[in-house]
C-alpha cells in the first residue's frame, strides 16, 4: 500500500477547547477530533456524544466539575459509530438516548463497527481497554422529535433527516438557539461519509438551517459561536457532500469502475478540501459510499475490519 493503512500513522495528540456558548451550553473540541458538546441545566447535565472511551470521557468530566457539580444524567448519542458512544460509562448517566434508527444500527452492525473503527484510527480510543465488553445500548429510544427537561430548561432532540447516518440526531436549545449537529455539520474537517445517504443530506441540512442557530457545535472542528460562522460550516459540509455526489455521479454514468472514479474524484476535490482534517482518510470510504449508492445499494453496506483493509488495498495500492 502506498498509504499508510486509514489513520493508523495519525499519532499526534490535538489541543483540547472548553467553550462557553451560553451559561447553559459549552463545547468540548480538539482540532478536529471527534467533539463532546455539554449542557448545564437547573438540575442535572446532558452530554452530547462520548468519546471513544472511558478514559477520554474522564477528561470531559474534569471540564464539566470546573463548570458545575450537578450531576451528569442524560448522555445522547447523536448516531451510533463507536467513536462516538463507547465511552458512555465513563459518565456514569441514568438514561443513554438515542433515536430509534440509530438502536436499530446497534443491533444490526455495531459489533462490525466497532472493530472497524478501532483499527482505522487507533490514535482516537485512547485506553481501549477501558471500554467494558459488549455495546453501548441507549435506555430511552424515541422517533423523530422528543423533549428533555433539565429543570425549566428545554433540550430538544430531532431526527431532522438522513445525512451522515439514518440515525442522526440533533440537540436543540430553542429558548437559546444553539444547535449541537453531530456529525451532519463539520468545520474545517472532513465529514466522514461511509455510512451516509448523499441524496438526503443536503435537504437534511436545509431543515437544520431552518432553525436559525444562533450558535453550533459540529461533530468536528470549532465551535461556531456567531451566525455567520454557522452558515460559513452549513455552506462547507453542503459543498463537500454535493461536489462528492457530483464527481461519483458523473463517473458512474460514464461507466467507470470504482478505481477510476476513486482517482477522479480525489483529484477534483483535493484542491479545495484537502487542508481539511483527516482528507486523505476519509475519501476511500467516501467514495466508495457514494458509488455504492448511485450504483446499487441505497442503504449503506456494513463496514468491517476486513473489508476496510480490502477497500484500502484496492483503491490506494
Amino acid at each position: 500500500m502506498s498509504k499508510t493503512f486509514a489513520s493508523q500513522a495519525d499519532l499526534e495528540e490535538k489541543q483540547v477547547s472548553f467553550t462557553k456558548l451560553s451559561d447553559n451550553a459549552y463545547a468540548y473540541t480538539a482540532e478536529g477530533d471527534p467533539n463532546t458538546g455539554v449542557i448545564v441545566g437547573d438540575d442535572a447535565v446532558m452530554v452530547i456524544d462520548t468519546q471513544a472511551t472511558p478514559v477520554m470521557a474522564q477528561d470531559v468530566v474534569r471540564r464539566i466539575r470546573e463548570v458545575t457539580d450537578k450531576p451528569i444524567r442524560y448522555v445522547v448519542l447523536s448516531h451510533y459509530h463507536a467513536v462516538r458512544v463507547l465511552g458512555a460509562s465513563g459518565y456514569a448517566p441514568q438514561h443513554i438516548i438515542a433515536s430509534r434508527d440509530t438502536y436499530d444500527l446497534i443491533v444490526e452492525r455495531g459489533e462490525q463497527d466497532k472493530a472497524s473503527e478501532i483499527g482505522r484510527f487507533p490514535r482516537l480510543f485512547r485506553n481501549v481497554e477501558s471500554v467494558p465488553p459488549g455495546l453501548t445500548w441507549p435506555t430511552i429510544t424515541f422517533e423523530g422529535r422528543m423533549s428533555i427537561w433539565l429543570g425549566k430548561l428545554e433540550v430538544q432532540l430531532i431526527q431532522l433527516g438522513r445525512g451522515h447516518t439514518k440515525g442522526d440526531t440533533v440537540a436543540w436549545l430553542p429558548a437559546q438557539k444553539i444547535l449541537f449537529s453531530g456529525d451532519l455539520v463539520e468545520f474545517d474537517a472532513t465529514p466522514y461519509a461511509g455510512d451516509a445517504y448523499f441524496k438526503d443530506w443536503p435537504q437534511t441540512l436545509d431543515k437544520l438551517a431552518a432553525l436559525q442557530p444562533r450558535a453550533l457545535v459540529p461533530g468536528r472542528g470549532a465551535a461556531l459561536t456567531t451566525p455567520e460562522a454557522v452558515a460559513q460550516g452549513l455552506a462547507g459540509t453542503r459543498s463537500f457532500i454535493a461536489d462528492m455526489h457530483a464527481s461519483v455521479q458523473a463517473g458512474v454514468a460514464a461507466g467507470k469502475d470504482l478505481n477510476t472514479v476513486y482517482r477522479e474524484t480525489y483529484a477534483a476535490l483535493k484542491p479545495k478540501y484537502g487542508h481539511w482534517v483527516i482528507f486523505d482518510h476519509c475519501l476511500p470510504f467516501d467514495v466508495t459510499r457514494c458509488f455504492d449508492e448511485v450504483s446499487q445499494y441505497p442503504d449503506p453496506r456494513i463496514w468491517t475490519a476486513e473489508r476496510d483493509v480490502a477497500m484500502w488495498k484496492a483503491l490506494e495500492s
